[in-house]
């Protein structure tokens, strides 16, 4: 039978507060709490723009070790981040790293760890990409693109954090995965099949993790006015043009809107730094394994709570039955 360690001692003895604590994430719209993230070394990817940029920023402030990497640096974006942090005292580093790159993976991950004096306690696989329009006019180049910055890159970087993790006993993996992991709009390319692929794959690490006592959480924001829309937009357009006509006759109303979409009105995107470092401030063992985040609806509520069920009653007796209800607190 797996052993559960620290996690069964604390969702036995936290019970109480999870719950509590659990209650009070309920509405992402409304966090206002602030929690001391002091001593607490994170890294983020895809800090360039949206959630990561505001993440790095918004953790550092909170007395955070944070490691904000992006593509491509030098760039004005790394650049504004260094110079932030020199001006208000900030423990934040930028450092160069691309997902889809081992080599830029490993040594962004070695110099954090150098710098942290150790193990990394949250990793945040924040970067992604996006394709829209129809599945049949998503070529090679972006289907392998879109897999390999939103599925691989999240692989890559917990295989590189997690020897040093499992060595401390101790860390929190939290991967952004989206409403469209859990339900899905037609037109969106193979971004919601990359982010259902990185859902299982984070709940497959969550069960096997319990023993080492790392946490695994996964972000499921609903739409934001980040630089996702604009990207997306960019990306869409290359598509278009390079696209056979054999196929994208058979789309004409979708592929006519690809190129102006734009999600999420007046939201707040700092929901989603603010859910995360309430998850971060939780009690190891205790933490949710997925965390909706949005003002407005939720459509995977009822899915996440179904799949839940299902995987507890499936496997709660077997072997694998203690990881299963350590992560769902069953």
């Amino acid at each position: 039978m797996p052993d559960l360690n620290r996690r069964a001692l604390l969702a036995g003895a936290a019970a109480t507060g999870a719950l509590a604590a659990t209650a009070s994430l309920a509405q992402p719209d409304t966090l206002t709490a602030t929690p001391d993230l002091s001593g607490r070394s994170i890294l983020i990817t895809g800090c360039s723009s949206g959630f990561g940029r505001l993440m790095a920023e918004h953790f550092a402030r909170m007395g955070a070790t944070v490691f904000a990497t992006m593509r491509g640096t030098p760039r004005p974006e790394a650049a504004e981040l260094v110079q932030i942090a020199e001006r208000d005292g900030l423990d934040l580093h930028v450092l160069r790293l691309d997902v889809t790159r081992q080599d830029e993976v490993d040594e962004a991950v070695a110099q954090a760890e150098r710098i942290a004096g150790g193990a990394i306690d949250v990793l945040v696989n924040n970067a992604g990409i996006s394709f829209g329009g129809p599945i049949e006019i998503q070529d090679m180049e972006a289907t392998r693109l879109t897999f390999d910055t939103n599925v691989f890159g999240p692989h890559r970087m917990a295989r590189a954090v997690l020897p040093a993790m499992r060595a401390a006993k101790s860390g929190l993996i939290v991967n952004i995965s989206s409403q469209l992991g859990r339900v899905i709009a037609p037109s969106y390319g193979q971004y919601s099949p990359t982010k259902f692929a990185l859902e299982a794959m984070s709940e497959g690490l969550a069960y096997e993790l319990v023993p080492h006592e790392i946490d695994v959480t996964v972000i499921e924001p609903g739409g934001y006015p980040t630089m996702i829309w604009k990207n997306a937009n960019a990306n869409s357009l290359e598509l278009v043009a390079r696209a056979d006509q054999k196929h994208l006759s058979g789309y004409p109303e979708l592929v006519e809107r690809l190129g102006t979409r734009t999600g999420g009105g007046t939201t707040d995107p700092m929901d989603v730094p603010r859910a995360i470092a309430q998850v971060i401030a939780m009690t190891p063992g205790t933490r949710p394994l997925r965390r909706p985040v949005h003002p407005g609806p939720k459509p995977q509520i009822p899915i996440n709570e179904l799949t839940a069920k299902v995987q507890v009653d499936w496997l709660g007796n077997s072997a694998f039955g203690p990881w299963v209800k350590a992560v769902h607190n069953a």
